[in-house]
């Protein structure tokens, strides 16, 4: 017996379903010899990349992670006090290993397809009231980006309540966070809103027409304002007051709907997520009633189903307000679902009592340092503050402090030459805060100990600002605080979601891949988790090398110059490209470029960003065959070619298709002065064989959570960073804390430099295990799954759009219009009806309505596959029946799916079909059933739809107007 001492498995293997007699069983239905021979036939070899990706070999799960670990070690975990809205935590172990390490949580989708998602919908809901009740105010989201964009977002809010369509002003106090402040100069500079950035204490709201004010509570510096008297300043002047605020400070302090703000905004992170160096955390956005309709974000309400059962849902039509033309206020179409599920479970575990005795000790560690820092002389600069003090001293004293505490391994904030801030948190302990002291001391002996300085300690908060009102007092928030009943609460939840646990989840454009245990470990290591984004960068020299190569790399697969990792979702990669495209425009003296093509496959969130971005938004057409319409295109391009600023055009179509014309199409723009941006939302059918820079595009977004395999998270988190042109570099989105080289760099996109930087590890570890080689592969066989669907299921679903070769791309779209004419069965019917399938629905009426778009990626075997077609040829039967009057068309399996276990079980059964038939229609459910917690939602009640709630492009097909002049 020879011995094969050289081998080592290969990660590609095990990322890649189907086996090597699976791959053979495939190519023979698809009647070819091999698998590149496959690509060849169905890929334009026009667009073809000539050269293989200039990538590393991949490396073995095991020997990555221990090379990750010597990278992690390059990372500094220093103690941090620098605060601005960023705080160290205890996840509760519990919450750690249960929710944030667990695949039952991660893996699951957005929960468009309720019936399937009510554990999550449960989670989300408890974060909104959690919300709702710290902030008095009557209605939140169920979760934005981060703080600095939900800021950002209340802005634009604002605008659309009170401005009067021409911009306007929009008041700042300079005691927000600096990072805040950028991102909100970033988002109104092109909606030509001016921002003033000043004290709230002396600024004249009558020298403009202000449409509202951004206030810090408690401010960046610590001290708690009381800001009644400006509020109601602000409302005589007509305008919305946004108040960005610290939810652990609510405990104790009066919330701002009781202080008269109109919006709260802010960060759930301390509740229990790590820091992870800027992300990922939930942002939140909190307000009242009236502007419900204008909220940016998700809302999840309650509803009943079929049965008249309570039931939750996400409520849509609120999101769908804002994704629209020229009123557009956000593009906003994700969240943070896994962190918003972690922070409101760190306040069911805690509830209100432990809230308040966390903040209690915080406050009063803050209160002891206040007294001790008195003791040796550096009276704190405000006599009113939660967590966070400002000490003023001499620029030498400053120096001096900072270089003592960072010898102690501790992070002070430097506000400025003459004054230095320290925050505390949860982690902050008694002998932290005697470390502190010693840092200001300077070798002068304090002269007494803790105790006797905290001998009879209280709050210096004025009785006025100490918050009276009740808060939590849901039963929710009151019935889990054993790690026992805790456990079985969150496990309770998990089991009413399917995820990838469970089964494949088809959702087109989605690209619902293996999220490997491998990228996900060093997600939860305290050497990424505990660092503050705003560290001194000589101490985050791990995440320094992380980013360098994963920039390299990214900019490598799309053959792009630069690459900047800060967009922190997929539409904020839109948004940042964009952005960059004005810029460039600009110093080229042709800022008055500012009309932006979009063919009408385009996703619906790329006329939100385009409108955003200050553009005027032209639609174009497409032919039957679902390709752009070239004809219509060079049209429209020469008739606004003096204003052309660019072209957003998605590669491979969402139908599904490549385009064999796309290097034509970016021309048109290019000989027009105009610049294209590739959305990334399908990059997954391109890696390693062809790249969007040498398809003609100058900027791209990827969207990290698809392709480069970052879990959904139930919704979030995403990446989406961008890569550009050399042209464009100089143009990257900066930071106006650390900053970056580059004057000429755009504003802020995301509060944290490099957005949800703990998350880039995912996709880095993906890249170093899969090599160019085996992402080259991923490319092949997610294109050769989607082929061996459509072909399956053709015969029974007709599919929509194919290339010239007959062939898809890497997702297929089937028809199921004329089953309505045949049968009164909709899309929508056999989307539920795939529950009791056990499978989670493809995505449903987009781009097309009455249509299913199917992804399977390269992930899943083909056993799975043929599991999924099963089920679809399954249901076409079901069909059959009713068309051939077997089944009644208002009363059969498919109108009442889904079945759940409290209907199948109920005395009376008076269906004409049995009980087996409508929850056991196939041997796999027998062997391992998913039973959905709720019947179908009532749509009266709902929404009606189910994926996608951007209006239809054509909305979008006003005329422009003209330039002023």
């Amino acid at each position: 017996m020879s011995l094969n001492w050289k081998y080592q498995e290969s990660f590609a293997g095990r990322h890649v379903g189907p086996d090597d007699p699976e791959l053979k069983a495939m190519l023979a239905v698809l009647g070819a010899s091999s698998l590149d021979e496959f690509i060849d036939r169905t890929v334009p070899q026009a667009i073809r990349s000539k050269e293989p990706l200039r990538l590393p070999v991949g490396v073995g799960e095991h020997d990555l992670l221990a090379q990750l670990e010597g990278i992690a070690a390059k990372n500094q975990r220093f103690k941090s006090f620098i605060g601005m809205g960023y705080s160290d935590t205890h996840t509760p172990n519990v919450i750690l290993r249960n929710i944030f390490q667990n695949p039952g949580w991660y893996t699951q989708y957005t929960p468009y397809q309720a019936e399937i998602a009510q554990g999550r919908l449960e989670a989300l809901l408890n974060f909104q009231t959690m919300l709702m009740d710290l902030t008095g105010l009557e209605v939140a989201n169920a979760s934005l980006l981060d703080e600095g964009t939900a800021a950002a977002e209340a802005m634009t809010m604002a605008l659309h309540v009170k401005g009067d369509g021409d911009g306007g002003a929009f008041f700042v106090s300079e005691a927000c966070h600096p990072q805040t402040i950028d991102v909100v100069r970033t988002r109104a500079a092109p909606i030509g809103v001016e921002v003033v950035v000043g004290d709230h204490r002396s600024v004249d709201l009558g020298a403009k027409k202000f449409f509202g004010a951004l206030l810090q509570y408690p401010a960046s510096d610590g001290v708690v304002n009381d800001y009644r008297a400006f509020v109601e300043k602000v409302h005589a002047a007509d305008g919305l007051v946004v108040m960005a605020t610290d939810l652990l400070a609510l405990t104790l302090l009066t919330p701002p709907g009781e202080l008269g703000a109109d919006v709260a905004v802010g960060s759930a992170q301390r509740f229990g997520v790590p820091m992870g160096y800027g992300g990922p955390h939930a942002g939140f956005f909190a307000t009242k009633n009236a502007y419900t309709r204008l909220m940016p974000g998700r809302i999840i309400g309650v509803s009943e189903d079929a049965q008249g059962r309570r039931a939750l849902r996400m409520a849509l039509q609120t999101r769908e307000q804002h994704i629209r033309r020229e009123k557009a206020t956000s593009n906003i179409c994700t969240a943070q679902v896994l962190l918003a599920v972690m922070a409101g479970m760190y306040a069911v575990y805690h509830g209100p009592r432990g809230l308040k005795a966390i903040a209690e000790r915080v406050h009063g560690l803050t209160v002891l340092l206040a007294q001790g820092l008195a003791k040796l002389g550096y009276k704190p600069r405000h006599d009113q503050f939660f967590d966070t003090l400002r000490v003023e001293l001499s620029p030498a004293q400053v120096r001096t402090v900072l270089s003592a505490a960072e010898a102690k391994g501790m992070n002070f904030r430097r506000i400025d030459e003459r004054s230095i801030g320290v925050s505390l948190d949860e982690t902050t302990r008694p002998a932290d805060v005697e470390a502190i002291l010693g840092t200001f001391a300077a070798g002068k002996a304090l002269g007494v100990t803790l105790d006797e300085l905290g001998a009879n300690l209280s709050s210096p908060v004025e009785a006025g600002l100490r918050r009276q009102s009740a808060y939590l007092t849901h039963p929710v928030f009151n019935s889990y605080h054993s790690e026992t009943e805790m456990l079985r609460y969150i496990r309770r939840l998990e089991s009413r979601d399917l995820s990838l646990t469970h089964s494949m989840i088809p959702l087109g454009s989605c690209t619902m891949k293996l999220n490997a245990t491998a990228e996900m470990i060093p997600v939860t290591w305290p050497s990424f988790g505990g660092l503050h984004p705003f560290a001194p960068p000589s101490q985050a020299a791990g995440y320094k090398a992380i980013f360098e190569q994963l920039e390299s790399q990214l900019a490598e697969v799309t053959g792009f110059a630069g690459c900047s990792l800060q967009p922190n979702a997929g539409s904020q990669g839109e948004y940042a490209g964009l952005l960059v495209v004005r810029a460039y425009h600009q110093s080229r003296g042709q800022g008055h470029r500012d009309v932006c093509l979009i063919p009408q496959s385009a996703h619906g969130t790329n006329p939100a960003s385009a409108v955003m971005a200050g553009y005027h938004v032209v639609v174009t057409k497409c032919d039957e065959q679902g390709n752009i319409d070239i004809g219509d295109l060079r049209a429209r391009a020469e008739e606004y070619k003096d204003r052309l600023a660019a072209l957003m055009v998605t590669y491979p179509s969402t139908h599904g298709v490549f385009e064999e014309g796309i290097k034509e199409i970016t021309s048109i723009i290019h000989e027009r002065g105009g610049q294209v941006y590739m959305d990334g939302a399908n990059l997954n059918a391109q890696v390693g064989l062809m790249k969007p820079g040498q398809l003609g595009a100058d900027v791209c977004h990827i969207n990290l959570h698809k392709t480069f395999c970052i879990p959904h998270g139930g919704g979030g988190p995403g990446m989406g960073p961008i890569c550009v042109a050399p042209h464009l570099v100089k143009f990257l989105p900066g930071h106006p804390v650390i900053a970056q080289s580059g004057s000429e760099r755009i504003g802020a996109i995301s509060a944290a430099p490099w957005g949800s930087a703990s998350i880039l590890l995912i996709s880095w570890v993906y890249i170093q295990l899969m090599g160019g080689e085996g992402l080259t592969r991923a490319t092949k066989m997610a294109i050769l799954n989607a082929n061996y669907v459509a072909k399956r299921l053709d015969p029974h679903y007709p599919v929509l759009y194919r290339g010239k070769t007959g062939g898809v791309a890497h997702e297929c779209i089937v028809d199921l219009r004329p089953l309505k004419k045949t049968s009164g069965v909709e899309v929508e019917d056999v989307a539920k009806r795939l529950m009791d399938y056990g499978f989670h629905a493809p995505t449903v009426s987009f781009p097309v309505a009455g249509t299913l778009m199917i992804e399977p990626t390269e992930s899943e075997s083909k056993a799975e596959l043929d599991r999924f077609c099963d089920a679809m040829i399954a249901i076409r039967e079901e069909i059959r029946e009713i068309e051939e009057g077997k089944a009644p068309k208002d009363n059969n399996v498919l109108k009442n799916a889904p079945h759940t276990s409290w209907v199948i079980t109920a005395p009376e059964w008076n269906r004409p079909y049995s009980r087996e038939k409508a929850a056991f229609p196939a041997k796999w459910v027998h062997e391992g059933k998913f039973w959905p917690s709720v019947g179908r939602l009532n749509n009266v009640l709902g929404d009606r739809k189910l994926v996608c709630s951007c209006p239809p492009i054509e909305e979008y097909m006003n005329p422009v107007p003209p330039k002023a002049a």
